[in-house]
């Protein structure tokens, strides 16, 4: 019992670590829409944003050092690493969009740049009230349901924004630029739906 009393605090570190993982790929995503809403200074705001990805990074290895070194953990150790993983990538895409906007030295955004960025912060959003239930996985349908529904969206404003490309733009160079760009940023809410994949994973086997 004394054992079982000292390693059951030690569980509580990785809600921890999840919550701190999700707020900081939502701050990243809040950053990638300021930037597209206001384009200006993009080298600047893209090192912001890369400082946030170097963060998840620093919060992933710790929740993957911690899994190693704790006994008694609250989730299934798959679960664990799969989902410190998946909201990594989710940050990672985030800011490959912006880092690609300053290597690319795109002199603007696009309306569809702008819609999309509103929906990866609206989906980070999502996943920060899901992870935040992580511990009462009765709550987290909604929030699941709601990833699930902006990634459907963002897929449809990506296709219509590289068909306009094919229709509008005349110089083959920012078509290939403006693609990689849109598919870039879906592939920013794509990585999100796999985070709400994982939850609903351990909700099935939790509940």
């Amino acid at each position: 019992m004394i054992v079982a009393l000292r390693l059951l605090p030690r569980e509580e570190i990785f809600f921890d670590l999840f919550n701190q993982a999700a707020d900081n790929i939502l701050a990243a995503a809040r950053l990638l829409r300021d930037l597209m809403d206001d384009y200006r200074d993009v080298e600047r705001r893209a090192g912001a944003i890369k400082a946030l990805e170097d963060r998840g990074d620093e919060i992933t290895h710790e929740i993957i050092d911690r899994l190693n070194r704790t006994f008694v953990v609250p989730l299934d150790r798959e679960d664990i690493f799969a989902l410190a993983k998946q909201l990594d990538d989710v940050v990672d895409w985030i800011e490959a969009s912006s880092a690609r906007m300053a290597v690319y030295r795109i002199p603007h955004s696009t309306p569809e740049a702008r819609e999309l960025a509103h929906i990866i912060v609206s989906e980070c959003e999502a996943i920060v009230e899901a992870v935040r239930n992580l511990r009462r996985l009765d709550r987290i349908d909604a929030a699941v349901h709601e990833i699930n529904r902006l990634e459907n969206l963002a897929d449809h404003v990506q296709r219509d924004a590289i068909a306009g490309l094919f229709a509008d733009e005349g110089n083959p160079i920012e078509v290939i630029k403006w693609k990689e760009v849109y598919e870039t940023l879906e592939e920013a809410t794509d990585q999100g739906e796999h985070v709400a994949h994982v939850l609903q994973g351990i909700h099935a086997k939790n509940m």
